[in-house]
């Protein structure tokens, strides 16, 4: 089983306020065929941290990471270039 590959990595800097935050989205496949939306997040600099999601379907894992992704837009998160 085969998944479109997924992935976006955002920011939201705000130095009035030392915010420098990061937020990661990706979807791939697990050794055992499972669809997996993994999230990652913490301060610019650190390795944060990590959860993730399996799914049956891949439609539903790709669900998750659009209503993710319109969520942090609108707190302020935009695409940066992966690093």
């Amino acid at each position: 089983m085969d998944c479109q590959h997924y992935h976006i990595y955002t920011e939201r800097t705000d130095v009035s306020k030392n915010m420098a935050r990061f937020y990661a989205l990706e979807i791939s496949n697990s050794l055992f065929g499972e669809t997996c939306l993994t999230r990652r997040w913490g301060r610019i600099g650190s390795r944060g941290q990590s959860k993730t999601h399996h799914f049956a379907m891949e439609a539903d894992a790709v669900e998750l990471f659009l209503k993710l992704t319109r969520q942090k837009r609108q707190r302020g998160y935009r695409a940066r270039a992966v690093r």
